[in-house]
């Protein structure tokens, strides 16, 4: 898993997005351990607190629990939550797009057509639903 140190994101904030997108692709599957709070602050070269400070937020979310002493599990609603935040947000986010295109005055139509053409235009991202991808838990 990447961060970025220098992100205007704190860290704590990109660890909980990454996790959460592996959640709701289906790579972490319900019940599944996620690495130990020491384990990826190690691989993060980051403290503790920042990786216990996202997993706690991750279960206050309701995607992740936590048992003492075993580590931190995959919800078993987990994928369910997580992309039903993820559209929540998506329609935030696309609520606020039309809502600076009609302070703009731009017809549906024209609206429209944009969200079209930026949806062509993105690339898609790799899903990552690859189970043996090298990547899955080295990167996490």
């Amino acid at each position: 898993m990447p961060v970025d140190p220098h992100s205007h994101v704190p860290i704590y904030e990109q660890i909980i997005e990454h996790i959460h997108g592996r959640i709701a692709t289906g790579v972490y599957q319900p019940d599944e351990p996620l690495p130990s709070i020491r384990a990826l602050a190690l691989e993060l070269l980051v403290n503790p607190n920042t990786v216990q400070r996202a997993y706690q937020e991750l279960e206050r979310q309701g995607l992740v629990y936590m048992r003492k002493g075993l580590g931190v599990f995959v919800a078993s609603n987990g994928r369910t939550t997580a992309r039903s935040k993820s559209e929540e947000a998506v329609r935030e986010r696309f609520s606020q797009g039309v809502d600076l295109g009609r302070s703009a005055s731009l017809a549906e139509q024209t609206l429209r057509s944009l969200f079209n053409r930026t949806l062509r235009e993105r690339p898609s991202p790799p899903q990552g639903h690859d189970r043996s991808s090298p990547d899955k838990r080295a990167s996490s």
